[in-house]
This record gives structure tokens, sequence and C-alpha cells, in this order.
């Protein structure tokens, strides 16, 4: 798993932008949206949801704890609620450690191609 990291900063995110970005389907950030309360994007007056970078981020906590930690969705809640830092600081590791790999992945790759 890899979080795509190739996107423009910007103040909002259509629901498209942020499955993207996630590498999720539209259907489970709606999902999410019923099922945490933490994450409420704003809507405009189409009810077209606009995510900040702000939900974003709260997408890639859930993201950690349900489907990369397995967390069933009532555990990923209170660990939210318990232990929020933790979390948080939690998910922000396993993205650079994710990063890392693949920084190191693609040296390999190189690496294998000059021998």
């Amino acid at each position: 798993m890899s979080l795509n990291k190739e996107h423009n900063f910007k103040t909002y995110y259509s629901i498209k932008e942020v499955a993207e970005i996630i590498g999720v389907n539209e259907s489970l950030l709606r999902y999410w949206e019923k099922e945490f309360t933490q994450l409420k994007p704003k809507t405009g007056a189409n009810r077209v949801r606009q995510y900040t970078e702000k939900d974003i981020d709260q997408i890639k906590i859930i993201y950690n704890l349900v489907k990369v930690r397995g967390f069933k969705i009532a555990a990923a809640k209170k660990m939210l609620i318990a232990n929020r830092q933790g979390v948080e600081k939690s998910a922000e590791v396993l993205e650079k450690l994710i990063e890392v790999r693949d920084n190191l992945q693609t040296l390999k790759d190189q690496l294998n191609q000059i021998s």
C-alpha cells in the first residue's frame, strides 16, 4: 500500500480526488463519514463534498487503523477517542516508512539496471 502523494495543495478537494489520493472507493469515504464523527467535510449548495487537507489527514488516520492495521470500525472509533495523539503519530510513522520503502525499492531497481 502506498498513498498517492502526487496531489497539489489547494483549499478543497472533491470526493473523487480524495478517493484517488487515498486509494479507496468514493463509497467507502461516504461510509466512513457516517461511521466516524471526526470526519465531516464541508458540503456545498449541491451537497457536493469539499475536503480540506485536514479532512484528508483524518482519512489517512482512519485508513491506517482500518485497512492497514485491520481494526474493526468500532475498535478504530475507540482508538481515535482513547489515544488520538498516539494514533496520529503511528499513522505518520507508517507513512514515512512506506515512503522510505518505496525509495529503497526505486534504488534497488536502478542498481539492478546497472548490473
